[in-house]
């Protein structure tokens, strides 16, 4: 059995009781409003940035990209975007969902659907050409990602050695589509889509769309971020029709694109490795690969998990989790943002998506959280829903297209209420739970939430 914490729930309900209808100026001035930057990003290096006069033309279309690599959390951790369904209903109250055409699972656009003149449509089909037939799947386990251009001389160190048994070359950046910061991938469709989950990889229609100018995009930035499938997006100077939702597989990907695609946009070439190293511990390949790659050059688990001892324990000393103080602060602090717009990869002081406000709402209470949802979810160990306490985090599995991503967090705010960011066109608020597709409740371990990576 977890060790409670000692009076938390009587401590916390009452000091929100005393303090909530003041909650919004207290915190004008009691505490800082900072927010906590993505600071584990590569940055251009200083001769490649843009000059104000002239602009080249590539660097004009490049203007929406935030880095030349995908964004990251804190100083270690790759940051991963990936939240609820937009529609999804978290309260009592039902709401529209994003429509969905009925083919190929649901997911993927036909041609027709598609915003774009029927001259257009038949030259984009007869362009089209069919990608490499799906021959096996391969499990990615470290993702790498570089300031520039990976060599060739670079790439064979990684594929040499013997831990490591497949590696895909790809470009790799944030991009602002439609206001939105979106970690993109440009691919080779016919080799990417081994590295996919199994319903993703095999679908011809997905990556025939992705290799004939489309965007595929995950889905919870479809429903969260609300981009309906079959309509156009503006990123990087130019407009890419959403042909498919498919969630990769990898939290820190919200888009994929081909590489012609990917270098009209701007992102950088050759700049990001998949690494297939099944059997072997990712943590120590990850130093390794650190002192044979360029300077500058940042490697991450795709998928990190609850590591030992914390797996195994079945109790916890008191010391190990947030103190009544902290849970009252970070409570508070979260409470602070009631009515706050929801958007897609905030992270406050004023707007937020769902792991965005655990996030700044932990660190205004000293407590340093990994960034998204999947991270989270192994920041402490779990605990049954009947034994909840305010500040324990809330967890949902509802991507249709990767049923075991975590894709939605919420903060528990007791009594069977919780706090969060729900989806775009929302605003932060406290609502009923809704167990539906509920995946577990986590208690937060500080320790355990900061080594996560």
């Amino acid at each position: 059995m977890l060790d409670r914490r000692p009076g938390g729930t009587t401590v916390v309900r009452e000091s929100l009781t005393r303090g909530l209808i003041g909650v919004r100026a207290y915190f004008g001035g009691a505490l800082s409003e900072a927010r906590e930057d993505l600071s584990y990003r590569p940055r251009l290096h200083p001769r490649q940035r843009p000059r104000r006069r002239p602009v080249p033309r590539l660097l004009r279309r490049a203007v929406p990209i935030i880095a030349v690599g995908l964004v990251t959390v804190l100083a270690a951790d790759i940051m991963v975007l990936g939240e609820f369904g937009k529609r999804e209903s978290w309260a009592a109250a039902p709401a529209a969902r994003v429509p969905i055409p009925k083919r190929d699972a649901g997911y993927v656009a036909a041609t027709r659907d598609l915003p774009a003149a029927k001259a257009q449509t038949q030259t984009r089909s007869q362009a089209q050409t069919q990608v490499a037939p799906l021959v096996a799947l391969r499990k990615p386990h470290l993702f790498v990602v570089t300031p520039r251009s990976l060599s060739a001389a670079a790439v064979r160190k990684v594929k040499a050695r013997r831990d490591v048994k497949d590696v895909e070359v790809v470009n790799a950046a944030e991009v602002m589509m439609d206001g939105k910061r979106v970690q993109t991938m440009g691919v080779d469709p016919s080799t990417f889509r081994a590295y996919t989950p199994r319903s993703t990889a095999r679908s011809d229609a997905l990556w025939n769309s992705v290799a004939a100018g489309d965007i595929a995009v995950s889905f919870t930035l479809g429903n969260d971020g609300g981009v309906a499938l079959g309509s156009t997006i503006t990123g990087g100077g130019r407009k890419l029709r959403v042909g498919a939702y498919a969630t990769m597989g990898m939290g820190m990907i919200n888009a994929v694109v081909s590489r012609q695609v990917a270098t009209s946009l701007g992102i950088p070439e050759r700049n990001a490795l998949l690494v297939s190293a099944p059997g072997i511990d990712s943590t120590r390949l990850r130093l390794r690969l650190l002192k044979i790659l360029p300077k500058g050059s940042q490697v991450a688990l795709i998928n990190p998990v609850l590591t030992p001892p914390a797996q195994g324990r079945t109790s916890w000393p008191v010391g190990s989790f947030m103190t009544s103080d902290q849970l009252r602060v970070a409570l508070t602090a979260g409470a602070g943002k009631l009515g706050r717009p929801y958007v897609w990869g905030a992270e406050g002081p004023d707007t937020f998506d769902c792991s965005g406000l655990v996030q700044w709402a932990f660190a205004q209470a000293g407590v340093r959280m990994p960034r998204v949802t999947h991270q989270q979810w192994v920041s402490g160990p779990q605990v049954p829903l009947a034994q909840a306490q305010p500040g324990d985090l809330l967890f949902w599995r509802s991507d249709p297209t990767n049923p075991g991503y975590i894709s939605h967090v919420a903060i528990y705010w007791g009594d069977g209420k919780m706090l969060h960011a729900p989806r775009t066109g929302d605003v932060v608020k406290i609502a009923p739970i809704n167990t539906r597709n509920l995946a577990g409740v986590v208690r937060v371990s500080p320790s355990v939430a900061a080594r996560v990576r």
